[in-house]
């Protein structure tokens, strides 16, 4: 176990060295009826034929789709955190699938949904006949259901899982109880890809009192989490944020992933607004990759950071978000700070969405890594009256259409 955190400790300066020989990743040139992008890492150069490119960084598509995978979904729990408690009210998990099936992009449409599995959307505690009930509902939309989120906070019924032996129990059995779920909706045929998505439950706070074991204690936790996963068919996947100890910078989370030493059940959920985070070193500022204070018109010194971010990461992700971020935080109702998601073509978001995709989607040889059928756009805590608006959910879709075309496959 000390010998993968050494590892750990190592990797940052082999890959600075390895992405320094890198190729410049994704160039778009807007405005041509062409778009060429130089993919990743040296890849060979490709043609993407559009109608119209607009300038907002998305495309308007109304020729031929590219490629057919991975799948477009949409999340459903944005309806709820961050809501309530003295924000907003939640927004119902109907109103949600409506607006998310009515999101029409020249007649290409969101796939599925992600799902978070608590109150008031999907009880975890839904028996079997609720769950049939979900799966009808769902399908009457024409969309499928993909990952699903565990609620493993004891706010939620579970637990730290670095705390007692009872929190880390409860912490377990909101996995199970989760995994229970994915296994019957796949009987139910509503959910054919997707994983679980669990975190520490823990405030980096409270990790830091003593990082090193409460990190082995998180490890342990989650290898039992593995074996739950593994009884039911499923695979884990621990998303990164800067509000989760032990999961809150580049370096933890893979020094975290090594010490699972699980890859085959457990693996990283990457959302794109919170791993922007990871460069900026907000609650580890000794794993900051960017300057303090770092002037974004350094884009050169932008793309290094996120190369060597994605470098250490992308071989462990399963699960990938695309998403936005101006580069600050935000917490809303119960939540804590953490990446504040953007809408996609935010005047102030710090990422080219389309060509910072690329860096998560493909390998180091610029080859997709097919490493999920799906992708998700997740943006919480945007304003009731920006969630209800339709011509929301149609420039997410363009946006997530325009990154499908782009690293994509068939």
């Amino acid at each position: 176990m000390r010998a993968g955190a050494t590892r750990c400790m190592l990797l940052g300066r082999d890959l600075f060295a390895k992405i320094q020989r890198a190729a410049v990743g994704v160039r778009p040139l807007i405005g041509s009826r062409w778009q060429e992008f130089r993919l990743p890492f040296g890849a060979e150069t490709k043609r993407f034929k559009h109608s119209r490119v607009k300038s907002t960084g998305f495309q308007d598509m109304n020729t031929r789709l590219i490629h057919k995978l991975p799948a477009l979904h949409n999340a459903m729990w944005p309806g709820v955190v961050g809501k309530g408690s003295g924000s907003e009210p939640p927004i119902d998990l109907d109103t949600m699938l409506k607006l998310t099936a009515a999101a029409d992009v020249d007649g290409v449409k969101f796939d599925g949904v992600d799902l978070f599995l608590t109150s008031p959307h999907t009880d975890i505690d839904s028996s079997d006949e609720d769950l049939k009930r979900l799966s009808d509902k769902v399908a009457s939309f024409g969309l499928v259901i993909g990952s699903l989120v565990a609620p493993v906070w004891g706010a939620t019924g579970g637990g730290s899982a670095m705390g007692s032996d009872d929190e880390r129990q409860r912490f377990l059995a909101q996995v199970r109880k989760a995994c229970r779920i994915g296994r019957k909706l796949r009987g139910l045929g509503i959910r054919r890809y997707g994983i679980i998505r669990i975190d520490s439950a823990t405030t980096t706070a409270e990790w830091a009192v003593d990082p090193e074991a409460n990190t082995q204690r998180i490890a342990d936790t989650f290898r039992l989490a593995c074996d739950i996963a593994e009884e039911y068919g499923e695979r884990l996947a621990a998303e990164g944020e800067i509000c989760w100890g032990g999961m809150h910078s580049w370096k933890r989370m893979v020094q975290l992933l090594e010490l699972v030493d699980r890859p085959q059940t457990l693996g990283f959920q990457a959302d794109m607004a919170h791993t922007l985070l990871f460069t900026l070193g907000y609650n580890a500022p000794e794993d900051r990759l960017l300057p303090e204070p770092f002037d974004w018109s350094r884009r050169d010194q932008f793309e290094e950071s996120l190369r060597l971010l994605t470098s250490a990461l992308r071989p462990w992700t399963i699960d990938f978000h695309v998403a936005q971020n101006d580069a600050t935080v935000k917490g809303s109702g119960s939540h804590d700070k953490t990446g504040r998601h953007c809408l996609p073509n935010d005047p102030n978001g710090k990422l080219s969405i389309v060509r910072h995709a690329g860096y998560w989607m493909r390998n180091e040889k610029g080859e997709p890594t097919r490493a999920f059928q799906h992708i998700c756009w997740d943006g919480c805590m945007f304003s009731n009256s920006v969630m209800t608006d339709p011509n929301t959910w149609r420039d997410i879709l363009s946006t997530m259409i325009a990154v499908r075309e782009a690293h994509g496959w068939d």
